[in-house]
């Protein structure tokens, strides 16, 4: 899953605003074994908020699931999901919008949102849509921020039923990183209510 994972293709050019930072292949695959294969939660329909160019969502149709939705703001991030959904073999349903225009119930939701360090909170805005949209959530988050993120799903009346800790290495995608590949501890959360 890794390796196919990694030949999926990535915007070279982000937008820092929306905090483009893509999932690595060894974090995707590790969140998508975590829902798959450990909890049995990627049969249904499997929506991944913030897709980006969709590497947990193919995951996701790679595994299975019934039928799977990649949503994201960016047209452009969209359009490569679409070319590597294409080349995987895969079926995933695009979708272009914000995250609080969707709509419907899922069996579970997937996600690498925001870590919310350009628009505070904005990781709190993602979780907050994933519990109205599903009964399970799998989302990736910096470690740093691990209390305070407990304390807002608590409140939400969900809970975090695992928790996994992984190096993220993202690539030198902005003028601000110093090194081919900036490493940043992250946390894999199974949050169920």
């Amino acid at each position: 899953m890794e390796i196919q994972l990694g030949k999926l293709k990535i915007l070279q050019t982000p937008e820092l605003g929306l905090e483009q930072y893509p999932v690595s292949p060894e974090v995707a695959a590790e969140l998508l074994y975590m829902a798959g294969f450990e909890h049995h939660d990627l049969q249904g329909e499997i929506i991944d908020l913030g897709t980006g160019t969709g590497r947990l969502a193919i995951g996701a149709a790679m595994m299975g699931a019934q039928r799977v939705f990649g949503v994201d703001i960016d047209e452009r991030a969209i359009a490569l999901a679409r070319e590597n959904a294409l080349a995987t073999g895969v079926q995933v349903e695009w979708i272009v919008s914000d995250v609080a225009e969707v709509v419907g119930q899922y069996d579970a939701v997937i996600m690498n949102p925001p870590y919310g360090t350009r628009s505070p909170h904005l990781d709190v805005r993602f979780l907050e849509r994933a519990f109205e949209l599903a009964p399970v959530s799998y989302s990736i988050h910096k470690s740093s921020t691990r209390e305070f993120l407990k304390g807002v799903i608590s409140k939400k009346n969900r809970r975090v039923d695992g928790l996994r800790s992984m190096s993220l290495d993202i690539p030198h995608l902005f003028a601000f990183h110093h090194k081919k590949w900036q490493k940043v501890e992250v946390d894999l959360y199974r949050i169920v209510s």
